[in-house]
């Protein structure tokens, strides 16, 4: 069977077309600044302005046509409300036109379900992106969070000192390339509660020792890596313990970070489970995996009719039935 997912939860507009077992298109846009953030209002336009000549691409990329489409899939939330209707809209007006099935996927299970198709089985999941920062692993049919930010997401934090910064957007890389050229770390808030975290203090003093100006920039982004990370990493090894999984996967877009992936291949090395990280295409927010989720909710029974594809803000992963695993 042929999926088509449609992916438009923040500032990227994707859309994926898979089988069961072979992403066939995967193509996207992202909306970027030189300087601040983005608007809901700003990604919504961007994903209706993009909208046909993506798809006309990816069915091109496919080598397919929308005949040959089974299931029509859809990021139906967490995400932003003016950015996922557009997407719920056009998934709406394809499976009505061609007479499709429709189904609405948690873009969050999305990321951690797409590995599935590389034969990991029953992983831990570490997702980290911009919205969203969570611990999460299946257990009794649905998707647990372990562990989970209390404030803002890890790439939102990265984001907001990139802005503070005047670097623009996405942060994420250039952080990254400025914390390469650290030579010594600079003590900053340590904020795991628990099974959780926090990344508003790290954020808050990191910005108030920039604008002292006694501190280099390139110190103060290693350090604000290492902090961060260090968390995430301890939460991660939590849940592995917790649940006794033998697998953890790393996605969601700061899935990218090279010392991230580093720190967890040293701490899964150690406590002897497999690691794996999906290609970055897979990792970033895309349309293969709302595809692919989409295509798996389907096989396992799952319908949805077109009442049911309302977009939800704040859907949370575990208020997802896990019936098709």
């Amino acid at each position: 069977m042929i999926a088509l997912g449609i992916e438009g939860t923040a500032h990227t507009l994707g859309i994926g077309i898979v089988t069961e077992k072979e992403v066939l298109a995967n193509v996207f846009h992202t909306l970027t600044t030189e300087k601040g953030g983005i608007h809901p209002k700003e990604a919504a336009e961007h994903h209706a302005r993009l909208l046909k000549p993506l798809l006309k691409k990816a069915l091109e990329e496919a080598r397919i046509t929308m005949e040959d489409v089974d299931v029509i899939a859809f990021s139906q939330g967490p995400g932003l409300g003016p950015a996922l209707r557009v997407v719920a809209t056009a998934a709406r007006a394809l499976a009505i036109r061609h007479r499709k099935p429709i189904v609405g996927v948690n873009h969050c299970i999305a990321h951690v379900e797409i590995t599935k198709m590389f034969g990991v089985k029953d992983p831990v999941g570490l997702y980290v992106s911009g919205g969203n920062t969570q611990v999460l692993a299946l257990e009794g049919k649905r998707y647990r969070v372990f562990g989970e930010t209390l404030d803002i997401g890890i790439g939102n934090a990265i984001d907001t000192f990139a802005r503070e910064l005047g670097i623009g957007f996405p942060g994420g890389p250039k952080i990254e390339k400025l914390a390469l050229k650290g030579e010594r770390y600079i003590e900053l808030p340590y904020a795991v509660k628990g099974m959780d975290l926090s990344f508003s203090g790290i954020l808050t003093e990191a910005v108030r020792k920039y604008r002292t100006g006694k501190y280099r920039v390139e110190d103060l982004a290693y350090s604000f890596q290492e902090t961060a990370f260090a968390a995430l990493v301890e939460v991660t090894e939590r849940a592995v313990a917790h649940t006794g999984k033998d697998e953890v996967v790393l996605v969601g877009g700061v899935a990218a970070n090279n010392r991230l992936r580093e720190m967890l291949r040293v701490m899964t090395e150690d406590r002897g489970v497999d690691f794996f990280v999906p290609p970055y295409d897979l990792c970033r927010d895309n349309g293969a995996m709302i595809a692919y989720t989409g295509l798996r909710m389907y096989l396992g029974g799952v319908r949805f009719s077109l009442n049911d594809t309302v977009v939800r803000q704040k859907f949370r992963t575990d208020e997802v039935e896990v019936a098709w695993s």
